[in-house]
């Protein structure tokens, strides 16, 4: 099993294919087995890499509070661990707010950027509710009730659901709810304008709460391409993974042809 250890913490990555490079990047709770239909298909034509955050999954806990930035470091000592020195970023929901924020660290380490049902900022009722009964489930140590409704809400199949709640119940309360904490209080709205390189913003039809936050990203960004996938709301990389796989692969070789 493939670990890098950065500070004291051993993160648990994978790497498959070969080609331009893409990071994947998932929410709380969650695991990099969020991603396995991109693994499977897109490897077959790029270099997949994916990562469980701190905390999660089979990466170790983390003595350091789980921030978008520590997050962005770890990405960071990953490609430079794997010598690679550029690559396409991709982050899932609060995923991709990595993927901002890595954007505005580190650019210089990226080709663009894919965001799959992202957003910068938290302020809607709704979300700001949903986020907070998580930090408390969190608090309670109550790992498993959270990982078993998000691994039921994003997988398609029985197998994958047992599969991803398996992997995501490992996760540690303590980096979850600060994950889910940090995802509340962020935002980087305002300086979305200091992002140059080209991003793929991808949505669910069926996602109405985000569409809002679609708009903040399409007006704000200076290089964006706005596309929604139809009859699918926010679990797009497991419950439209083609639609998706063949977004991500013609961005990818339209970015790479000028």
């Amino acid at each position: 099993m493939p670990m890098l250890d950065v500070d004291e913490s051993s993160i648990f990555f994978s790497v498959k294919g070969k080609g331009v490079p893409i990071v994947f990047i998932h929410p709380p709770v969650l695991t990099s087995l969020n991603f396995v239909y991109q693994v499977e298909e897109l490897s077959r034509n790029f270099q997949v890499i994916t990562f469980d955050i701190r905390g999660h999954g089979r990466s170790d806990y983390s003595n350091k509070p789980i921030t978008y930035k520590l997050v962005a470091d770890d990405i960071k000592h990953l490609l430079n661990h794997l010598q690679i020195e550029k690559a396409f970023i991709c982050g899932y929901s609060t995923g991709a707010s990595i993927l901002l924020e890595f954007l505005l660290l580190y650019e210089n380490l990226a080709l663009g950027g894919i965001a799959i049902s992202g957003l910068s900022e938290v302020s809607d009722s709704t979300l700001k509710k949903q986020l907070t009964l998580a930090i408390n489930l969190a608090k309670a140590e109550a790992v498993s009730v959270l990982s078993w409704g998000i691994s039921w809400t994003n997988s398609d199949t029985k197998k994958l659901f047992f599969k991803m709640f398996k992997d995501s119940k490992k996760g540690h309360p303590r980096n979850i709810q600060q994950y889910y904490e940090y995802c509340l209080s962020y935002s980087c709205t305002n300086q979305l304008d200091k992002i140059h390189l080209p991003i793929l913003l991808i949505y669910g039809q069926k996602d109405k709460q985000f569409y809002h936050y679609a708009e903040i990203l399409r007006k704000r960004l200076k290089c964006n391409e706005l596309k929604f996938i139809n009859n699918v709301s926010h679990q797009i990389p497991t419950k439209k993974a083609n639609e998706l796989n063949q977004l991500i692969s013609q961005f990818i070789q339209n970015s790479e042809n000028g």
